[in-house]
């Protein structure tokens, strides 16, 4: 039976069947090889789109704005300053004006709830660029590069090591079990993904063939990974105050070249991007000045590795926004 998702949200990846995801995958794959060629595909001329930025962003805005041109439409970039939206408008009323002039509305804030009521009122597809919850977009250039370096998904084992309840950890377990991936959180107690998000992911695993299982011993996690990924160890957002805490409990999570040894000589290091792995930005400078640490999540070595998938899953964000565009609008 043919995909046909025109007029739909994307929200979070729960929303999605195994069947759908695929056909976004495939759907990128075609874009990918049109950029690449130099094919034109201009098919949404005529068409607008918002972007909602309520966090900064690199390759989310990139993104979502080059996939939008490619296909011909109009974007227009809202930063945090540039709208009303719940300060002097409700985030109802926005949706409805906005969904009155846009044929699709991207969002990228915080609470998964804000996008949710931007979907309820907009009365067109709502893109979710990321929330504190989720964030879908991520997911579908994550599973893009693992396949294009391993020609398939189901059966691969995946671990994700660090913040596990975070928006990265909560997509990455879901878009696993639904692409039959073996998932493993590797991280403290503490940091464990919610336990009903866990038990939904499982039930959902558990019908595509995989496993999701959560562990605190780095060996364990580690152990014959096909992919290991890491992410920022605070999230945008978070007070300055929390580095203290999430460095004492994540420090012996760090992805260094110990730990890709103890995966298949065939595993890549995977990260969606910023990263800590040197002291080349501000927040890197000041906690290498405050808590005499260097590199955090990631070390340099494992970063620039031959292992390191980094920047193909960055581009592979256009790709796949490409996708989930042209597939909710035409």
């Amino acid at each position: 039976m043919a995909v046909n998702i025109r007029g739909r949200h994307f929200l979070t990846l729960l929303d999605y069947s195994p069947e759908e995801i695929r056909y976004l995958l495939d759907l990128a794959k075609q874009f990918k090889n049109m950029k690449r060629n130099g094919v034109p595909h201009r098919y949404l001329e005529n068409k607008n789109i918002v972007l909602l930025f309520e966090k900064t962003s690199t390759r989310t805005r990139c993104s979502f704005e080059v996939a939008g041109r490619d296909l011909g439409m109009g974007v227009t970039y809202l930063d945090p300053g540039s709208s009303q939206m719940g300060k002097k408008e409700s985030i109802a009323d926005t949706a409805r004006v906005l969904g009155r002039m846009y044929d699709g509305i991207e969002y990228r804030g915080y609470d998964q709830k804000i996008v949710e009521e931007l979907a309820a009122y907009a009365g067109v597809p709502v893109w979710n660029g990321l929330t504190d919850q989720f964030h879908p977009t991520q997911m579908l250039a994550d599973l893009l590069t693992l396949e294009e370096k391993f020609g398939r998904l189901k059966g691969l084992h995946f671990t994700y090591m660090g913040d596990a309840r975070n928006n990265m950890g909560n997509s990455l377990m879901i878009a696993c079990a639904k692409m039959g991936i073996h998932f493993t959180a590797c991280a403290p107690k503490e940091l464990f993904p919610a336990a009903e998000l866990v038990e939904k992911a499982r039930k959902i695993a558990e019908e595509n063939g995989c496993t999701v299982r959560l562990t605190e011993d780095v060996d364990e996690g580690a152990r014959d990974a096909d992919a290991i990924y890491t992410d920022i160890w605070v999230s945008m957002g978070e007070p300055d105050e929390v580095w203290e805490t999430r460095i004492r409990l994540l420090k012996k999570y760090q992805v260094n070249a110990e730990v890709m040894k103890k995966a298949k000589s065939t595993a890549i290091f995977m990260h969606c991007l910023p990263s800590f792995h040197d002291t080349r930005t501000t927040i890197g400078a000041q906690i290498a000045e405050k808590f005499g640490i260097t590199e955090m999540e990631v070390t340099d070595e494992v970063f620039e590795s031959r292992q390191s998938v980094v920047f193909d899953e960055a581009e592979n964000r256009m790709h796949t926004i490409k996708a989930v565009i042209y597939a909710t609008l035409c």
